[in-house]
């Protein structure tokens, strides 16, 4: 199978292609730093440079492949509205060049605003007022005949070397006010899914044929937020205490959101079963403090 992948290089993206390429598939990415491209390049993928904005080649190079996996997203979170657009924008240029067939598309999305209090299922909606559209995209584009699947990623797809999630905004907050923060009894609770285990599930769902409309890519269904915070305080030597909202700055609803959710659906109808290790047990890796 030839899959065409957005954010190439990202997080996400580039442990898809290694796992695409060990499984025998042909793989084209899309990418914008070249010297990370050069590196997929040699492990055997075609590399096409462009952005999200390239709306042209974006739908050329979905009609030339089998499957396309959209991982990409700007994630200037000053900008979260303007990347939003542009995500929304680029679905709908990929679902543009796979119309008239039957190749899938997967766009990827999260669990924010699902449901607060349990799990949320595979069957929960995000809310209209929704600012990441990615969902809605891809519903919109269903209605044309096109095969689309969402994945959502658990708030943190965890694992060393990760630069631009949630955990490491928490731990460069952490260093810079002196204190791993919670707010109020940090009861609220965040999934967790290993970076492998995320790649591997997109995998699974290519091969597949996308037969759902959402998958979970959810490994911890509910790590309390307090623990997250205990954990990096821990890594940093910093005391873990309860702080105002306001203490997060711009990321203060992510950090008092719950977003528990459940995986069950999603592994009954793949197969897929996570093997990285826990948030928890993977905040404890040195790693993660090194910089």
């Amino acid at each position: 199978m030839h899959v065409f992948v957005t954010g190439a290089t990202g997080w996400v993206g580039a442990a898809l292609i290694d796992q695409l390429l060990e499984a025998g598939h042909t793989v084209t990415g899309l990418a914008r730093t070249p010297d990370r491209a050069r590196l997929l390049a040699r492990k055997g993928a075609h590399i096409v440079a462009g952005s999200l904005d390239d709306l042209d080649l974006l739908r050329a190079c979905a009609r030339g492949s089998d499957a396309v996996a959209h991982t990409a997203f700007n994630h200037d979170w000053a900008r979260f509205a303007e990347s939003a657009a542009q995500d929304e924008r680029a679905i709908l240029a990929l679902g543009d060049g796979l119309e008239g067939t039957d190749k899938p598309l997967l766009v990827t999305s999260g669990l924010s605003g699902l449901a607060s209090g349990r799990l949320a299922t595979e069957e929960d909606r995000p809310p209209p007022s929704s600012v990441r559209r990615s969902e809605a995209a891809a519903q919109a584009l269903s209605t044309r005949g096109v095969r689309t699947a969402t994945i959502r990623l658990a708030p943190s797809v965890h694992g060393a070397g990760e630069a631009h999630g949630f955990v490491p905004i928490l731990i460069k907050l952490a260093r810079e006010t002196g204190v791993s923060a919670y707010i109020g009894e940090g009861e609220n609770r965040w999934a967790g899914v290993g970076r492998a285990d995320a790649a591997s599930l997109y995998r699974a769902v290519l091969e597949r044929g996308a037969s759902s409309p959402v998958y979970h890519a959810v490994a911890d269904e509910g790590v309390p937020f307090r623990q997250i915070a205990e954990a990096i305080g821990r890594g940093l030597s910093l005391p873990a205490e309860p702080r105002e909202p306001d203490h997060f700055g711009w990321f203060m609803r992510m950090a008092g959101a719950d977003m528990a959710a459940s995986s069950d659906r999603t592994r009954a109808l793949t197969d897929w079963s996570p093997s990285n290790p826990g948030l928890l047990a993977d905040l404890a890796d040195p790693a993660y403090y090194a910089h």
